[in-house]
């Protein structure tokens, strides 16, 4: 991670807070914001584990919806507005397998987890998960 934030950096993004290990035992990184990260820069276009968050301006909820399908990842996604015709906006095209409105990506055993793109295949917990661990099987009789 700290590879990812040094190199987002040197192709220029700016870092407002953070961007260091922390010395000691286990491994821990200082919560880390940047702006201005460039398209082609590991924050841009990788997943980024810790606490690093790239933060963007954007125009409108069609140029929200570009920039956060823009990535080979969709894991989950979470989208802040008050607006009902934003919401549905944001649960309908934002191409993530979890969609949060108002709300951090939490997993709950209640509902399916998981993503789509590179972020995964099928889902764990909830019902849909359960049945990814049942044998079914098949009769046809014709």
């Amino acid at each position: 991670m700290d590879d990812q934030v040094q190199k987002t950096i040197a192709q220029g993004a700016k870092l407002l807070t953070g961007g260091n290990r922390i010395h000691g035992p286990g491994f821990f990184y200082e919560p880390t914001v940047l702006v201005d990260v460039p398209k082609e820069s590991p924050a841009y276009r990788e997943e980024i584990f810790g606490p690093v968050a790239a933060v963007f301006h954007v125009g409108d909820t069609d140029a929200a919806v570009e920039l956060a399908n823009d990535t080979p990842f969709g894991l989950g996604s979470s989208a802040w507005t008050k607006d009902p015709k934003e919401q549905k906006h944001f649960v309908s095209e934002l191409d993530s397998g979890m969609v949060f409105i108002n709300a951090m990506v939490a997993s709950d055993p209640r509902l399916p987890f998981g993503g789509v793109k590179r972020s995964g295949f099928g889902r764990e917990l909830g019902a849909a998960g359960i049945r990814e661990f049942t044998n079914t099987k098949t009769i046809w009789i014709s």
